[in-house]
């Protein structure tokens, strides 16, 4: 293990920060190193560049075997997720939605496998993907029309130190469109001290593979001690649902150059290439007839034909960072960023639905449709920090700018995507009947935050951000009326927010928050003729909540409650895989959470960890859509010598997937299990070379798990669409091969 720089820089975020201690801690374990230190006299915000090196875990404790921890620096409730768990328990394929589905008050499967399509339920205390945010490094990053994220479009697990799941608002130096619901924070991991080449090989169900390989250069002394490395990896598999394949190509490059003793650039790439086959859930009755893996056909003459039913997709994401100091105690953390999405959809009409077949070209010929996604987003996040003796006083801010191309055009796909007017003899923007806009978005955030310390062991933290969020639309086919519509908003709002973090004993501490949330309305709600009704008013909250954090070598444990007062709350249902949108107005957001890990000894540890939840409507006392009543997970955790073993049961609650509480789901449970073993003590090329076997849904519970919308058409018994269905993914294995050569 090798540590670089005489400096130690504190960050703003306490995530990215404990996350990154954390890695040092298993990777001091895995040298067969002491434990780091992360008491309170270590500096919690403080990180070092660290280059990791080792063989296999030795020191042991409820810390280093914990699935999810929740640090002692911590100042809203946070699971953190290690790279050492992620590595042992997930299959190669997974993305950070698998990752963070062991977290307490987090419900999250995919249909189609783990990481083989995009993330369908991903919620964290009943909060549904668009109400959340997720970063990259401290970047924010999301679609441009719903804040939502694409799970299958950018990181995999292999490039990642670690996963965060704060489920708070976060504080005023919180940057983010939808902080309230907290902020999935996804770290890159750090480059190896030695160069090595480090080839791996994924084999499982579903005639699923990854091949990869990943090339680090070490410490290079003629760069001024510069490491770095780049990973490739090609995923490809058939998919657990009938005919939805997927196909991935992967590559990601970070590199670390010190700055003299100032600080260090970091340099990080990342391209991804996607085709996946997407079907948008199944009846209740082709689910009985054909089994809960049914989906997509192979009909060409029927609209859920596979062939008709894809995803192409192309990403990348860039940053240029420097952190180190600015002198008289300053510090900064500064992040230049880009990051672009281009998105092709094809789709039948309505797929699985009663909606014939027939377009002007043919009465027999299949109706479907293109959609066009494309945008590129241009930022800076800056993060400023002056340390004093009495406290620290933060300032910084995130400005992102984004261009966004979208359109829905009709198609015929028997004649290979023809187009179809609407109206025919029309101009060509009538083939896109379901929209044809330009969107400029930009985000300016800036925020000022005093942790004053006004006895050792108590911090408090006031502080406000000011968000300013505008989008300037022009369409030329409206989404809701198909008619021309220009328009602008910009919505903003004070966000002030305060905590106490309290070190009760040096194993023991306390905190309590108080903040405001604000998100923008979606872009999808309020795209009506009528220029005065996108004047809508923003969606927002009071979070309050209060927590607790014990650790020793023998016990993790963590608590907190949760109360949020929801205002203008909007909700989404999907109709042949097109959103609606309905606002629900008031709602109210409360529950329980706990987190613990019981070291045995011997290699022996135990885990659980449980959340109750409310989310539930203001006026009526319906549940909000999606969201589940409880949560719940345990099991038990073996590594020594080499070995790594885990057995882990994770339960979901009831949700009602529809507004009125229509679609009543039950709860459910997934067992899930993992094998491995590093040979630390051989000699070649077997030395820290490890194979490892992960187990999903070991009991093959394959019940309906969530309810994915409507179809197009309706029936006599759904007039206004027949329900579409997902299914928990049947029993499922992978098994992994990895030779680092150094």
């Amino acid at each position: 293990m090798l540590i670089r720089g005489a400096h130690r820089r504190r960050l703003r975020a306490i995530d990215v920060a404990v996350l990154s201690s954390l890695a040092l801690a298993a990777s001091a374990a895995m040298a067969g190193d002491p434990p780091v230190d992360s008491g309170p006299d270590s500096s919690p915000n403080s990180l070092s560049t660290v280059v990791v090196s080792g063989t296999a875990i030795q020191e042991q404790s409820a810390t280093t075997q914990a699935p999810t921890l929740a640090p002692l620096e911590a100042s809203q409730p946070t699971s953190l997720i290690s790279q050492y768990f992620i590595q042992n328990n997930m299959p190669a394929t997974s993305n950070y939605s698998d990752i963070i589905a062991i977290s307490p008050s987090v419900q999250s499967i995919q249909p189609n496998g783990p990481g083989l399509m995009e993330n369908q339920s991903l919620s964290i205390r009943g909060f549904q993907d668009g109400f959340y945010n997720v970063t990259f490094d401290g970047i924010p990053w999301n679609d441009s029309n719903d804040f939502t994220h694409h799970s299958t479009s950018y990181f995999m697990d292999n490039d990642l130190a670690g996963v965060s799941v704060d489920r708070g608002p976060g504080t005023a130096a919180t940057i983010g469109d939808a902080t309230f619901g907290g902020t999935v924070s996804n770290v890159s991991k750090a480059p190896l001290a030695d160069m090595t080449l480090t080839p791996s090989i994924t084999y499982g169900s579903f005639g699923t593979s990854v091949v990869g390989a990943e090339f680090d250069t070490g410490t290079v002394s003629k760069w001024g001690g510069a490491a770095g490395y780049i990973d490739a990896e090609s995923v490809s598999s058939n998919g657990e649902l009938t005919n939805s394949g997927l196909d991935r190509k992967n590559v990601f490059s970070k590199f670390e150059v010190p700055v003299d003793d100032i600080g260090t650039l970091t340099f990080v790439a990342m391209y991804n290439q996607l085709h996946q086959d997407v079907g948008v859930g199944a009846t209740a009755a082709q689910i009985a007839e054909y089994g809960p893996t049914y989906m997509l056909s192979a009909d060409p003459a029927s609209q859920d034909y596979y062939g008709y039913n894809f995803d192409s997709i192309h990403t990348d994401f860039e940053y240029i960072g420097f952190d180190g100091k600015l002198g008289d105690g300053w510090t900064v953390d500064n992040k230049v960023y880009t990051y672009g999405y281009w998105h092709r959809g094809h789709s039948g009409e309505d797929p699985n639905g009663p909606t014939p077949n027939g377009t002007p070209y043919g009465a027999d010929d299949v109706p479907g449709t293109l959609l066009t996604n494309d945008y590129r987003s241009w930022g800076d996040t800056l993060n400023l920090q002056k340390n004093f003796s009495f406290g620290d006083l933060k300032t910084g801010g995130w400005v992102d700018r984004q261009f966004n191309v979208r359109g829905l055009a009709n198609t015929d796909e028997t004649l290979n995507d023809a187009f179809v007017e609407s109206v025919p003899g029309s101009v060509v923007s009538a083939y896109y009947g379901g929209r044809l806009l330009n969107q400029q978005l930009t985000t300016l955030q800036g925020y000022v935050q005093f942790d004053w310390i006004p006895v050792s062991a108590l911090t408090v933290s006031p502080g406000v951000r000011y968000v300013s969020f505008e989008r300037d639309v022009n369409a030329i086919v409206n989404v809701k009326t198909g008619n021309p519509q220009d328009y602008a908003n910009t919505f903003d709002s004070a966000l002030p927010s305060v905590l106490a973090h309290y070190m009760i004993t040096s194993h023991w501490s306390a905190y309590a928050q108080v903040a405001k949330g604000f998100l923008a309305p979606n872009e999808n709600y309020f795209n009506y003729a009528a220029p005065g009704s996108t004047n809508l008013a923003p969606q927002q909250t009071w979070n309050y909540q209060a927590g607790t954090s014990w650790q020793t070598t023998r016990l993790s444990l963590s608590a907190d409650v949760y109360d949020i007062d929801f205002n203008n709350e909007i909700s989404a249902e999907k109709v042949a895989g097109q959103t609606v949108f309905y606002n629900l107005g008031g709602t109210t957001y409360k529950g329980v959470e706990a987190e613990g890990t019981y070291y045995l000894g011997n290699g022996f540890s135990l885990y659980a960890n449980g959340s109750v939840n409310s989310a539930k409507d203001k006026t009526t006392g319906d549940w909000v859509p999606f969201a589940p009543d409880f949560t719940a997970a345990a099991g038990a955790i073996y590594n020594l010598h080499g070995w790594y073993a885990s057995l882990i049961d994770k339960w979901v609650g009831r949700t009602y997937d529809g507004s009125g509480q229509t679609f009543p789901i039950g709860s459910y449970a997934i067992l899930n299990g993992a094998l491995g073993y590093k040979f630390v003590n051989a000699q070649g090329w077997l030395h820290d070379a490890s194979i490892r076997l992960t187990f999903n849904n070991l009991l093959n519970n394959t019940s309906i798990d969530m309810n994915s919308g409507t179809t197009a058409g309706g029936t006599a018994q759904y007039p206004g669409g027949v329900p579409l269905y997902f299914t928990i993914p049947e029993r499922s294995y992978f098994a992994t091969l990895s030779v680092p050569i150094s």
